[in-house]
């Protein structure tokens, strides 16, 4: 399963990177708004500093709602770096973009997925990653994982070669239970990452190791 980091916090992404485990960055506006990235022109440079760190894929979303705006915004983009992929959102119009970058060979994230229909729709239409989002729909009493093993299913069954992008990753487990229901991508914070590395055993077993080695050496 590939790691994307879920932010446009570039100190994030470089801890990420030289930990060696990242293979892509997802963004959005509220990640932008969230850096104080404001402005077309420090956006699009951002964008670019982001994809100067990272060998892989990064999503950037478009901000137009009517097909025009997202064909217009989404080839500016796409211009930066050959390792932007346009996010889309899933609408009408959305779907018609995806349909369009697909046939021009521009890769695409559809995001805001919610059910299993929507991924199906994104998947005709030609979209390279979907974003179904886990959190978010834990945060209503629905089972997002049970939402990415459904759409993990429909795939297979019909050879699509969309990549399920599981998004709004809260925690560790949420990481593990993609893995293991064959999600091709997880995408979270680095605080999600990290958390991966905790297990009480590895600290008490290290502090053992070393207070061992100490006693030997004092020996």
């Amino acid at each position: 399963m590939k790691f994307f980091i879920d932010t446009a916090n570039l100190a994030d992404i470089r801890e990420a990177q030289d930990m060696g485990i990242l293979d892509g960055v997802t963004t959005n506006p509220s990640l932008m708004a969230k850096e104080g990235i404001t402005g077309k022109d420090n956006v699009m440079r951002h964008y670019k500093q982001i994809c100067d760190i990272v060998e892989g894929d990064v999503s950037a979303e478009v901000i137009g709602t009517t097909f025009d705006e997202m064909v217009r915004e989404g080839e500016e983009l796409a211009e930066l770096d050959d390792n932007i992929v346009v996010k889309i959102p899933m609408t009408r119009d959305g779907v018609k973009a995806l349909k369009y970058f697909s046939e021009k060979g521009i890769r695409t994230n559809c995001t805001l997925i919610f059910s299993a229909g929507q991924a199906l729709l994104a998947a005709k239409a030609g979209a390279s990653y979907v974003s179904p989002f886990v959190g978010r729909l834990d945060d209503i009493s629905t089972d997002g994982i049970e939402l990415i093993e459904q759409i993990v299913t429909i795939y297979r069954n019909y050879g699509y070669t969309t990549e399920v992008l599981a998004a709004s990753i809260r925690h560790p487990m949420h990481v593990v239970q993609c893995a293991e229901i064959g999600a091709d991508v997880m995408t979270g914070p680095l605080s999600v990452m990290l958390a991966l590395l905790n297990h009480p055993l590895t600290d008490i077993g290290l502090a053992k190791f070393l207070a061992d080695h100490k006693k030997a050496s004092n020996g």
